[in-house]
């Protein structure tokens, strides 16, 4: 049987706030996490609970106090300082790690097709291949007849899953989600969280998905769960 290759480590992950006035606020306590190739996780937990703060740091988005974070073996930060100058650290990001927020985040003067392709024209440099690119993702989420609409012309399912496809355009090695489904109602939420799924076990990319609603936790291989800056594994889900 062969051993399962491991993406993303993170190791006693520290990381606190001192808002102004006030008592300073642990967030981050001790987090270890392992995520593997072709892996689907949850991460479950009350708002405030640490979820965000830990996915930031995971995807180079914040600065952990102390810690370390290794990327297929390599580590990328250590004594308090992510190993990277901050213009490699953005093409890491771009390459190697896809984002899908709670907002969309789309770029309204563009169209689906030139959104999804926006991360792989940075790459590049070719806009025209970057949407060559993109299109079969946009297919494969269903919005084939909207490839050519603007943001204000979608649904709000329809621009998540828009945001899907950009976080996909070039075949990260791992997608990050924040509550994906923060901003649409129960029936476009569960569709997101199935199509997720779906990408996850038919492209073979890993995800990890940050949530409040431990609903979608079954659809996961893992899940984990955020108490107080703590991170504890709930359960196994699906093989």
């Amino acid at each position: 049987m062969t051993a399962a290759v491991e993406i993303l480590r993170a190791v006693e992950l520290y990381k606190s706030y001192s808002p102004k006035g006030r008592e300073r606020i642990e967030i981050l306590h001790g987090v270890s996490l392992s995520v593997y190739e072709n892996e689907l996780v949850t991460i479950v937990g009350a708002s405030g609970s640490g979820k965000t703060t830990l996915l930031n740091a995971l995807g180079t988005l914040d600065t952990p106090d102390s810690g370390e974070i290794f990327f297929r073996g390599d580590k990328i930060f250590s004594n308090h300082a992510f190993q990277l100058s901050d213009e490699k650290l953005a093409v890491f990001r771009n390459k190697r790690l896809g984002f899908v927020f709670q907002f969309h985040h789309l770029l309204e003067d563009f169209t689906a097709l030139e959104n999804a392709a926006m991360p792989n024209f940075i790459l590049t440099g070719d806009f025209k291949a970057a949407q060559q690119r993109a299109e079969p993702l946009l297919v494969s989420v269903g919005l084939q007849d909207r490839l050519h609409h603007l943001p204000s012309e979608l649904s709000g399912g329809e621009a998540q899953r828009v945001a899907v496809a950009r976080a996909l355009v070039n075949n990260p090695d791992i997608v990050l989600a924040d509550e994906p489904s923060g901003n649409l109602d129960s029936q476009n939420s569960d569709k997101l969280y199935e199509l997720l799924a779906t990408l996850a076990r038919e492209r073979k990319t890993s995800f990890v998905i940050v949530t409040h609603n431990s609903r979608y936790a079954s659809l996961a291989n893992r899940c984990l769960e955020m108490n107080d800056g703590v991170l504890t594994e709930t359960f196994l889900g699906n093989p």
